[in-house]
């Protein structure tokens, strides 16, 4: 569980710093807002929720795998099966799962008003793809514990799984533009930053599509996917327009709060 930690800490510090340095060179877009004010809330709500996780869980979801498997509780605990199967297939159905929660938390009201402070963000960069509330934080994680005790999912499979959502959030949210060819043929297997604007968008009908976090097979899948936005890449109004006063979407006692309070008028 120590390796377990250090590899996810170390690939989350790698891949945020390589793609907050290819943002810097290369920027696909300029930020309305000043860039310190939302990486100090974003980033803040990054350590407010690693706390909360830690005080659900102290030792992380592979101690609830350890502890499945020990008392062979789960359905990779109870049949005889390699973990040449069992551990893709996990990480699969794992995707999957945050594919239809993500759906959840846009359809359910009371979910949604938690999850707009992820969507409120004016702009999109690295720390975007990092920026939930803490409640969020907390309920994603009971619906992952609940998956790793009843598929009795191997830990190999959940350091496979956390450290490839991390980094393809990263990734899929940062403010880069890939060539128009490789952003096609990349966003066959998995979210790319094209794919993932449009989710952004201001246009509801946008916004309540291309829910993939990692891979884009489920969007195509259940119906959900969209190629492209309305008024073209370039042409998309990021964030919530109830949302378009600076203070009340950057500042992080207005992201902590907001869940509990109305849309400014």
């Amino acid at each position: 569980m120590i390796n377990d930690t250090w590899i996810r800490l170390g690939v989350f510090i790698t891949v945020l710093a390589i793609m907050m340095l290819w943002e810097n060179l290369k920027p696909n877009r300029l930020s309305p807002v000043s860039a310190s004010k939302r990486w100090f809330s974003n980033f803040s709500m990054v350590l407010l929720g690693a706390l909360v996780a830690r005080l659900i869980i102290p030792t992380g979801l592979a101690a609830i795998a350890i502890y499945a498997q020990n008392n062979q509780i789960g359905v990779w605990n109870n049949i005889s099966v390699t973990l040449w199967l069992s551990v893709p297939i996990s990480v699969l159905l794992f995707d999957c799962l945050i594919y239809w929660q993500h759906r959840v938390f846009h359809r359910v009201p009371m979910l949604w008003r938690i999850h707009r402070v992820h969507h409120a963000d004016p702009h999109l960069d690295a720390s975007t793809g990092l920026r939930f509330h803490p409640i969020e934080i907390a309920l994603s994680l009971v619906v992952k514990i609940a998956a790793v005790i009843l598929l009795g999912a191997p830990v190999l499979a959940i350091l496979i799984f956390e450290v490839v959502l991390n980094a393809t959030a990263i990734f899929n949210h940062s403010n880069i533009k890939l060539p128009v060819k490789v952003d096609r043929f990349l966003r066959m297997f998995i979210v790319t930053q094209a794919m993932h604007r449009i989710h952004h968008s201001q246009v509801v009908s946008e916004t309540d599509s291309n829910f993939g976090f990692n891979l884009s097979i489920w969007d195509r899948l259940f119906g959900s996917y969209i190629a492209d936005a309305k008024n073209g890449d370039d042409g998309i109004k990021l964030g919530l327009k109830e949302y378009s006063s600076p203070k009340a979407n950057t500042s992080l006692k207005a992201l902590l709060l907001m869940p509990f309070k109305h849309p400014p008028k």
